[in-house]
């Protein structure tokens, strides 16, 4: 009866499980039914009140090592945070033996407790039973190095498992070489891996993924091949890693050929899979097959439905993410405040004003999420691409929260679009107290006393930069082609169909020119320089140059997709419309912000980004 209460999410049958144990009959009847559903009792315990009157009980009716009901119990105090009471029962436990050691230590990992951790250990092998640690002590201790992010002791543990020969246990191993990838020591785990004679699926996962952390997706998805030639299958974790490879590399027949590999393996029914690769379309500018995936997903669940919104958010096509999510809701699927952030999010990339502030109400009264920081941050940033300045600063000053950076930073960017240098140095204010170290916010300022002429002061701020060592990006633009990606920064000479791609892009400047009466907007190149020398920066940029190059190379029927390090410029944008028109080619562009669609002269968020 115990157990059925605590797998109950009703709170009347957990306060019935309490009173129940408040009974004298339960003395009485305490056998090894009994005991078995307390320990699941204390295991699922989420109050330090029942915590407590369990362990009085258990004081006055069984010994702590019945069932191990006293390791159980301080596993429970120090989840939920007694630490105090944990440590004082655990030293009054008259009998300790390597299960109670060990419940200790594995409750210090998991709260990040990294000296404690090492007490316990030496403690534990210094008693007069000399405890030696086993597979349970070693990941418990590894773990919290991983957490704590401390190689050095790590190497410590390292020592102590090749001491008590524990390199043939294959999850000691896997956790050693998580924590040297964790660590950038990439070296010490590739040998761990090569030397162990006890390798599983899950260290060619770990290997996959510490090289996709340390940025070497190219040397992760070696190692998923290598892994399938000796025969290993993937399962979910391998599938997952392997998707998250294909986004950092960023090629599309990569992701349709894992797409392909989903299919041949029969994870196409796997809902965490069938998401994480709409996703990967999503982001690799495959809107439509983003669409066509979750289309083909049999119940969609919560995480499929925000996913999709997600994807429609980014792309700018705020209509579209209106209607799912009505259909989503339609469908019974009730949205988190994740769901409503890329809502939001997507009535401010298409700039629906109205349909924003709707959404922003009726969030919390009809569907009971109240707003968060993030849900703020999407109403300034739509409120301030509108041009509502001053509505956007008075929602700020009246949130019920203090403002972070992502809600100042909006604000900011409202006023850089906007030229309000006013509003923009209070808010660039905040943003130098919040982040001290973000040198964009500086860049940002900066951009607003040059567009506004003050160059005075837009050198003061760039020099500000210079002392506090901050150093700005430098924009460079990634473009697909013959399965690889080729990489352009401003004024690039170093490819080698640089001449080709210079003389691509004189003759489009001179098409739009006399076809279309183009004029490059200098207004954006935010130096204090002549008009043609503004004019010569200005046409360099890498996106422009990414262009010439999709334009040469990239087949007319299918688009040219670019990405961008840097929000994309008004001179850039204007020009990807013109070639879009001129050269009648679909130009998909993402940059830090969002995705563009070009088509036919216009984009997909309506010049307002």
């Amino acid at each position: 009866m115990i157990k059925a209460n605590v797998y109950s999410s009703s709170k009347h049958r957990f306060l019935y499980c309490r009173s129940f144990l408040c009974r004298r009959s339960f003395v009485r009847s305490l056998d090894e039914a009994n005991v078995s559903s307390l320990i699941t009792s204390i295991k699922s315990c989420i109050s330090i009140s029942l915590c407590r009157l369990i362990h009085c009980k258990v004081v006055k009716t069984v010994s702590y090592r019945h069932g191990f009901i006293g390791d159980q119990l301080v596993a429970c105090y120090l989840r939920l945070g007694h630490d105090v009471c944990a440590e004082k029962l655990f030293d009054e436990m008259p009998e300790r033996d390597l299960v109670s050691w060990n419940s200790l230590i594995s409750g210090y990992s998991e709260k990040g407790y990294l000296g404690k951790c090492f007490k316990a250990l030496s403690r534990m092998m210094r008693t007069e039973m000399g405890f030696k640690p086993n597979e349970v002590t070693f990941l418990s201790m590894i773990s919290v190095c991983v957490n704590g992010g401390s190689k050095e002791d790590g190497r410590c543990i390292h020592g102590l498992v090749m001491k008590f020969g524990f390199l043939e246990e294959v999850k000691v191993v896997n956790a050693l070489i998580n924590l040297y990838g964790k660590s950038k020591d990439l070296a010490s785990s590739c040998i761990l891996f090569e030397d162990s004679s006890v390798k599983n699926l899950v260290s060619w996962n770990t290997m996959i993924l510490i090289h996709l952390q340390n940025g070497l997706a190219e040397e992760g998805l070696v190692y998923f091949n290598m892994s399938r030639r000796v025969g290993y299958k993937p399962d979910q974790a391998t599938v997952l890693a392997v998707l998250r490879v294909c986004e950092d590399i960023g090629v599309v027949k990569l992701a349709q050929g894992v797409h392909g590999l989903i299919m041949f393996c029969g994870f196409n029914g796997n809902k965490c899979i069938t998401t994480a690769l709409l996703d990967l379309y999503s982001k690799l500018g495959r809107l439509e097959d983003s669409s066509t995936v979750f289309l083909e997903i049999a119940s969609p669940d919560s995480m499929a439905w925000t996913a999709m919104l997600a994807a429609y958010a980014t792309h700018g096509y705020g209509r579209d993410a209106i209607k799912h999510f009505e259909l989503m809701v339609q469908c019974g699927i009730s949205p988190d405040h994740v769901t409503f952030t890329h809502l939001l999010n997507a009535c401010s990339h298409s700039g629906l004003v109205e349909e924003g502030k709707h959404y922003f109400e009726t969030m919390s009264k009809r569907y009971r999420v109240e707003p968060r920081l993030d849900h703020y941050s999407c109403m300034v940033d739509l409120m301030g691409r509108s041009g509502l300045l001053q509505d956007a600063y008075g929602l700020i000053k009246d949130m019920p929260m203090e403002p972070s950076s992502g809600v100042w930073g909006a604000l900011l960017g409202a006023c850089r679009v906007y030229g309000d240098t006013e509003l923009g140095i209070k808010a660039a204010e905040r943003l130098f107290e919040l982040e001290p170290s973000d040198g964009r916010n500086y860049i940002m300022l900066s951009n607003i006393y040059s567009a506004s002429g003050q160059w005075k002061d837009a050198s003061r701020i760039r020099n500000l930069m210079k002392q506090k060592g901050l150093v700005r990006a430098s924009g460079c633009s990634y473009i697909e082609h013959g399965n690889k990606i080729h990489k352009f920064v401003v004024g690039d000479w170093s490819h080698p169909e640089s001449e080709r791609i210079q003389k691509k892009l004189k003759e489009i400047r001179k098409k739009m020119k006399n076809e279309m009466g183009f004029k490059s907007r200098t207004e954006f190149v935010l130096h204090d320089v002549d008009e043609d020398v503004k004019e010569e920066m200005i046409s360099q940029h890498s996106e422009k140059i990414a262009m010439a190059f999709g334009l040469l190379m990239i087949s007319p029927m299918e688009p040219i997709i670019i990405r961008k390090n840097l929000r994309i410029c008004g001179d850039c944008h204007e020009t990807a419309k013109a070639i879009s028109l001129i050269e009648k080619r679909r130009i998909i562009i993402r940059d830090s912000k969002r995705f563009h669609h070009f088509s036919e002269g216009s984009c997909s968020c309506r010049d307002y980004w």
